[in-house]
């Protein structure tokens, strides 16, 4: 019977409170008819008088008063909780959860995040560091971070960089010993750095692309990774050929310890994006760490994918 009479106990409880039912009435913002009725209401359900009542105040009854101390401070519990969680949407605060790749960690998202950090120390950003598909629903994470054509259709992708290419490296080392390749085809001929996808265990078919013919290559070799740092260390070892993201390897082709190949069959394509479920009401500490990451040229907009 309380959960079906919450607003009458309420109301018994202001005017026990405030001794008046003018009072009362005012601070719940009903007119005081339907207060008075309210509480008749209560005392007849509980077949137990309340308050009592007089032309000049109105006071609690002693089994008013033994309701009044049981479910009184429910109450103020029950309204400086919402006063906290009114705090929380308006206060930038909390943590934020979100599953990406190492490359894209180091690389793009510390760089933005932290001076956010700096400027609100009440928000914590938790990364996990997977190569799998997360379900980030399931998973209880607020965000992941995959490449574009990668992202289901039902969540919101907001872009964090721009676009990508690939590259096929290896050492000059390795090249001295074997002729470069001039299409992607000849990588049937050459030792490479296989990748496992850690969420279904498949090798990964390299995918190349020039003047919009597409060409995909299963390749060969004696090492099989599933990180792409590792990869990386893999060809500067001179394992073989190795292909991934061309930023991954971005230093070491300035320097000159690794040698890329087959550029032109490696077209630009859609870049790193933030993605979360549609379906989420974001907090405060979720959109500032959304508009920290947001690829800046478009500031302003987020993209639903349909």
């Amino acid at each position: 019977m309380v959960r079906r009479n919450l607003n009458d106990l309420l109301s018994f409880v202001t005017v026990a409170r405030e001794g008046s039912f003018t009072r009362a009435a005012a601070l719940l913002g009903v007119t005081q008819s339907a207060l008075s009725q309210a509480i008749s209401g209560l005392e007849a359900r509980l077949e137990i008088r309340l308050l009592t009542r007089t032309t000049r105040s109105v006071s609690p009854t002693i089994a008013g008063e033994r309701l009044l101390k049981a479910i009184g401070h429910r109450f103020d519990e029950i309204e400086a909780e919402l006063g906290v969680l009114s705090e929380l949407r308006d206060k930038p605060a909390g943590t934020v959860r979100i599953t990406c790749g190492d490359h894209v960690l180091r690389s793009t998202l510390l760089p933005k995040i932290t001076p956010l950090l700096q400027s609100f120390p009440d928000i914590q950003v938790e990364f996990d560091v997977n190569y799998g598909f997360r379900d980030i629903v399931a998973d209880r994470f607020d965000a992941g971070v995959r490449l574009g054509d990668t992202i289901d259709k039902d969540m919101i992708a907001v872009p964090i960089g721009g676009p990508l290419r690939m590259a096929a490296v290896a050492t000059s080392d390795y090249f001295a010993r074997r002729p470069k390749p001039k299409s992607p085809a000849d990588l049937t001929a050459h030792v490479c750095i296989n990748m496992r996808f850690p969420t279904h265990g498949g090798l990964y078919v390299w995918e190349f692309e020039r003047r919009g013919k597409q060409l995909n290559v299963r390749v060969e070799g004696q090492v099989t990774l599933n990180s792409t740092p590792h990869i990386v260390q893999a060809a500067l070892a001179g394992l073989g050929i190795a292909y991934l993201p061309e930023e991954e390897f971005s230093p070491h082709l300035i320097e000159g310890r690794l040698v890329r190949v087959l550029e032109d069959w490696c077209p630009p394509f859609e870049g790193y994006h933030l993605y979360y479920p549609s379906r989420r009401q974001p907090s405060p500490a979720f959109s500032l760490v959304v508009d920290a990451l947001r690829l800046k040229k478009e500031a302003g907009t987020g993209r639903k994918r349909r």
